[in-house]
């Protein structure tokens, strides 16, 4: 991923993801020590450096030195409307250079314990003869000694903090954590600023799906618009030829259109995919959730609907169907870790190959598909309305996370993920989403966990290996967080 700032425009405003960072020393060692105040300026920069190429923001207030600094600090990241904020700790420090500014931010705090070289220079150190030297030298060395000192008061104030500890330079492994605390950070901005779309009603009896829509703004944050079946049917009846035939050319480029689809049905799908575009577009929707069993117009365009919703989950508004609002939520997430975040449920058990088959009907990611897409004609939504053209996709081959957004009998909701692989192999050629993963435990332990936390039968699928920032995800946003 490029360095640029990651944001989520909201009526015309970009909301950019903000981290604040702020080192921590003790002014009664400057006078002491000649340098050792800028160098920890300087390590401090470096940080700053290195989280600015993260896509977020970076708000550095420097060296806090004293209590009254830090209350400053506090104010000024409050002003700045801050994330997350890192502490950087250079030296030792006193805790109530700390507490002020954590207490008035108010936000989830990463405290850096990064040593500047994986070691002091024995040798060197003790030659330089000088004691006053040599504390100094040591003194830039100290990261480690406050971090006990900073945690005893987080615990005893009730602030949740997080740790990453290892070394300024050349340590993949801390800086690869502290990217993932930035994407985490990212993430829950877009989820705070999302507009989530809910067309339609619930699949009758399908009880799983149920979910409080009150929860999940407190949870993530973010606007759930109620739109109407009848405005994407009063928008489709507007689209015109020339729209439906550039929209129908677009369709033949992006997917493999099976010679069967009837050219009706495309140019019906074609109507109804610029129709959904103005939806989105009128209700700035980031996502969206639906289902409707109507007739009449809004049966024609509820049946017409896969390919512009495929359309819409490539770039960045998932689409879920069934209603399923918790699963729209979890697609979102993955997607905007940049995974993709595909509709998926389990289609069946293969115990020859020890995999786990799953897809769904209706739209799906195709940006994380093996190859392009194909659409197929059907004459039948097995258990819906209506007849019309449908997507059949293998998730890409390699390392995937699935996330289901999970509510519990305490009315909460908590995030469940696991990695598995996409695999090659034989799938079921009906006009679905379709792929076959393996997970390391196999796909009867892996059914048997995954079901024992009781998620919907719905989850979302994404390329890659994110489960480490999903949970680094929940920290921020207070949920919690299993993992199969």
């Amino acid at each position: 991923m490029d360095g640029s700032l990651a944001s989520v425009e909201i009526d015309g405003m970009a909301y950019v993801s903000r981290v604040g960072l702020f080192g921590i020393g003790l002014d009664a060692y400057w006078p002491q020590f000649p340098g050792l105040e800028q160098r920890l300026r300087e390590y401090t920069a470096k940080v700053a450096e290195r989280l600015s190429g993260m896509q977020v923001e970076v708000i550095n207030l420097g060296l806090i030195d004293t209590p009254e600094r830090a209350v400053d600090a506090g104010h000024r990241f409050r002003r700045e409307d801050v994330d997350l904020i890192f502490l950087y700790v250079t030296t030792y420090a006193l805790s109530s250079t700390v507490l002020p500014v954590v207490r008035r931010a108010k936000v989830p705090v990463i405290v850096l314990n990064l040593a500047p070289a994986a070691a002091i220079d024995y040798e060197s150190f003790n030659r330089l003869g000088d004691r006053t030297r040599m504390t100094g030298e040591w003194l830039a060395f100290c990261q480690a000694c406050p971090v006990p000192e900073i945690a005893s008061v987080f615990q005893r104030c009730r602030i949740p903090f997080h740790q990453v500890t290892g070394m300024l330079e050349g340590d993949s492994e801390a800086w690869a954590e502290i990217a993932d605390w930035t994407a985490a950070a990212r993430v829950a901005s877009v989820m705070e600023h999302n507009r989530l779309g809910v067309m339609g009603h619930y699949y009758g009896g399908m009880l799983d799906i149920y979910s409080d829509l009150t929860q999940h703004c407190a949870t993530f944050g973010g606007h759930i618009e109620i739109v109407e079946v009848d405005e994407l049917a009063a928008l489709r009846a507007e689209v015109s030829e020339s729209e439906t035939a550039a929209r129908v050319e677009e369709f033949r480029e992006i997917f493999d259109v099976q010679a069967d689809c009837a050219a009706e049905e495309l140019e019906r799908a074609a109507r109804t995919s610029v129709a959904l575009d103005r939806l989105v577009e009128r209700h700035a929707l980031g996502s969206l959730a639906y289902f409707y069993s109507g007739t009449g117009a809004n049966e024609d365009a509820i049946s017409s609907i896969i390919l512009g919703n495929s359309l819409l989950t490539a770039r960045g508004i998932p689409v879920a169907g069934e209603l399923e609002i918790k699963n729209a939520q979890a697609m979102k997430i993955l997607d905007a870790f940049g995974a993709g975040g595909s509709f998926t449920e389990y289609y069946a058990m293969d115990f020859n190959d020890d995999v786990v088959l799953m897809g769904h009907d209706g739209p799906a990611h195709i940006a994380i598909g093996e190859g392009k897409t194909k659409v197929r004609p059907l004459s039948v939504y097995h258990g819906k309305v209506g007849r019309g053209l449908s997507v059949e996709m293998t998730v890409r081959h390699g390392p995937v996370t699935l996330l289901s957004v999970v509510q519990t009998a305490e009315g909460r909701l908590k995030l469940l993920v696991a990695e598995g692989e996409s695999v090659p192999g034989p799938i079921l050629e009906i006009g679905n989403t379709n792929s076959r993963y393996r997970f390391s435990g196999g796909a009867r332990s892996f059914v048997t966990a995954w079901n024992s936390h009781g998620p919907a039968h719905h989850c979302a699928v994404g390329v890659g290996r994110v489960a480490d920032r999903v949970k680094k995800l929940g920290a921020i946003l207070g949920m919690e967080v299993l993992s199969v």
